[in-house]
């Protein structure tokens, strides 16, 4: 999860929504990305994309059977889609979403028993630390817009 906060950071610095994610396998990290839709004007460069599609390209397969994603804050629906149509083994992340997870807190789609597919999931994961990197990203931002001249 050290890494993901990296990413996570690496990707508020750059104006996006800090969130990261990392890919292991067997304990080897083979894939990781931070959030990057507003940069690369792109809707699906969400982090969970840029590290599913890095370990694929790194093991030479969509599919990573046995894969642990790793992320700061529960995915949305588009992400577990593709954490499921890539058969990753067991989700891990920090902070609940609210909003948009799709592991459970607006709906579940890891444990959908119409998918033909099941992640295992752990939530809660250095889940403070997940949650700072957000408030502060958000507290930043309302403090700029609050000191507008408009």
């Amino acid at each position: 999860m050290a890494r993901a906060l990296a990413e996570a950071e690496r990707a508020g610095a750059a104006g996006e929504v800090p969130i990261g994610a990392v890919v292991v396998r067997r304990g080897t990290l083979v894939g990781s990305g931070g959030n990057a839709p507003i940069g690369t004007v792109d809707p699906t460069a969400h982090a969970e994309i840029a590290a599913l599609r890095a370990a694929a390209r790194a093991l030479g397969n969509y599919r990573l059977p046995g894969a642990v994603l790793y992320v700061t804050v529960e995915p949305c629906v588009m992400c577990i889609g593709a954490a499921l149509h890539a058969r990753i083994a067991t989700l891990v992340f920090g902070c609940r979403d609210p909003k948009g997870g799709a592991a459970g807190s607006v709906v579940d789609l890891t444990q959908h028993p119409r998918l033909n597919h099941r992640i295992a999931v752990v939530a809660g994961v250095a889940e403070e630390a997940c949650r700072r990197l957000l408030r502060e990203f958000f507290a930043a931002r309302r403090y700029r817009s609050s000191r507008s001249p408009c």
